[in-house]
């Protein structure tokens, strides 16, 4: 409502006048979000001009599906406009890979914002850090001469993961069977589990006298529940020499970014996994085990939820997934093997091929729901360029029934027995990676990005192109690079 707005409003230029951030920014970042279904004026609904990213001094990108959306091509452009870029859930469970002037870097823990000389990356409080895997991805960045020096911050209340944590995860998946959940074995789950269970090592722990004694006891822990042999005076001379090489990276990251948003710095929050993989919110039991949406942020960073000025839903046009779990949309056949090679679609941190199928709009408006995109960044539209018919799976129905917008089974049973309604749109023949606005876009495709805008009620200001990193295009505003 306008008295939302206005609300909205008031808020924002009262916290503007208590703190060093500019008046302008507080006022631009003043959305009207419309319910689903409300109409468009000219093409743009009233009350609503499009969240570029570029405006916010708190951003979060967020996976809107089961992940591997290309969350890191939009965070790594809007990161030149941020002074800080922020991981805060997850660990090297994730990955993107990025190029730049030739040269591929594969991140799975890092924020993207390590390429960037005048950015300091943060891994936030709710990331759970393997230092081996973190000291191999900065010899990358040693090798090509990327000087990170100050520039990397480590909360010191990040959760280690430890070797044994892999092992365990190995063996949970193994005695799983048929019904393993398809973790990648990177000891995520069991480091979570950990520090739910209260004996998890903290990254401060190392620095610590006591921590030996406290490594021993999470090790006795975790043998006692799974028996394997394990060698643990190797792991713990090597996290002693770890700790020389982290150790003026390790700060209180929640005071620092809080202290950096007090005084006007910028922050971008970069989300690993996606909306369907969050530990409540997702497919359970197959979802990843931290939280992956809006309110992971507050937690994983230790930003108050009213700090946050917008998010952005990164959804793929079409979906996919890797490993088990239900895909209601899911495509079987030569379309689907045809996504799969255009759109390269096997894991950056695995190598598994994702499945494939149409986009599932309940799933978006799912994610939308949760976690209230200002707007869309819709990408790898152009794997979709020469089918003659695209599909977009637009309700879901149980017995007969169609559920609301924003429902979603809570469980695998109530899951498997959606039927999906589908709608067909004209395809579209041409390359369109050289298009950079919208209006560049063929009609089809117009009309394909326009249908996922009614459905979902929400703008979509950034539509990936082509695999380049600059194969963008913008619907409201130019892009800078």
């Amino acid at each position: 409502s306008l008295a939302a707005v206005f609300a909205r409003a008031s808020a924002r230029l009262s916290a503007a006048s208590a703190s060093p951030a500019p008046l302008a920014r507080a006022l631009a970042n003043v959305r009207y979000t419309p319910a689903a279904g409300t109409s468009f004026l000219g093409g743009t609904r009233a009350f609503s001009s499009i969240c570029s990213g570029y405006d916010s001094q708190v951003l979060t990108v967020l996976g809107g599906q089961w992940g591997d959306e290309g969350k890191g091509k939009l965070v790594d452009i809007l990161a030149l406009k941020y002074d800080m870029i922020a991981r805060f859930n997850g660990g090297a469970n994730a990955g993107h890979t990025l190029v730049v002037d030739g040269k591929k870097f594969a991140f799975h823990l890092l924020p993207c914002g390590m390429l960037y000389q005048d950015k300091t990356n943060i891994i936030g409080n709710g990331v759970v850090v393997h230092i081996p895997t973190l000291l191999k991805e900065l010899q990358s960045l040693d090798d090509a001469d990327v000087d990170y020096d100050g520039r990397l911050k480590i909360s010191d209340r990040a959760h280690l993961v430890l070797d044994a944590h892999q092992v365990v995860d190995g063996m949970r998946e193994t005695a799983l069977g048929s019904g393993a959940i398809g973790t990648t074995k990177k000891g995520i789950g069991p480091t979570y589990a950990s520090k739910c269970n209260r004996n998890g090592l903290r990254v401060g722990d190392l620095f610590e006298d006591g921590f030996e004694q406290k490594y021993n006891a999470l090790v006795d822990n975790l043998q006692s529940m799974y028996d394997f042999e394990y060698d643990r005076k190797e792991e713990l001379e090597r996290l002693y020499a770890y700790k020389e090489k982290i150790d003026d990276m390790v700060i209180d990251t929640v005071h620092y970014v809080n202290s950096s948003i007090r005084s006007g710095k910028t922050v971008l929050a970069e989300g690993a996994n996606a909306a369907l993989l969050d530990i409540d919110f997702g497919t359970y039991p197959y979802v990843t085990s931290s939280p992956t949406t809006a309110g992971g942020v507050s937690t994983g960073l230790g930003i108050a939820p009213t700090k946050i000025d917008a998010s952005i839903g990164v959804v793929k046009a079409y979906t996919t997934r890797v490993g088990a779990g239900p895909f209601p949309t899911e495509l079987e056949d030569d379309v689907g093997q045809e996504m799969r090679d255009v759109g390269h679609e096997y894991g950056t941190t695995t190598g598994r091929p994702r499945r494939c199928g149409w986009l599932d709009i309940p799933v978006v408006q799912y994610g939308h729901m949760v976690n209230n995109y200002q707007s869309m960044n819709i990408t790898k539209l152009d794997v979709l360029s020469g089918l003659d018919e695209i599909k977009i799976g637009k309700e879901y129905k149980i017995d007969g029934e169609v559920l609301p917008y924003g429902m979603m089974p809570s469980t695998l049973d109530g899951l498997a027995k959606v039927e999906v309604e589908y709608e067909s749109m004209e395809g579209w023949k041409c390359d369109i990676s050289k298009c950079t606005k919208f209006e560049d876009l063929p009609h089809a495709a117009q009309a394909y990005i326009k249908r996922i805008e009614e459905l979902v009620g929400v703008e979509v200001s950034w539509v990936g192109t082509g695999p380049g990193r600059l194969e963008m295009a913008t619907q409201g505003f130019e892009a800078v690079y």
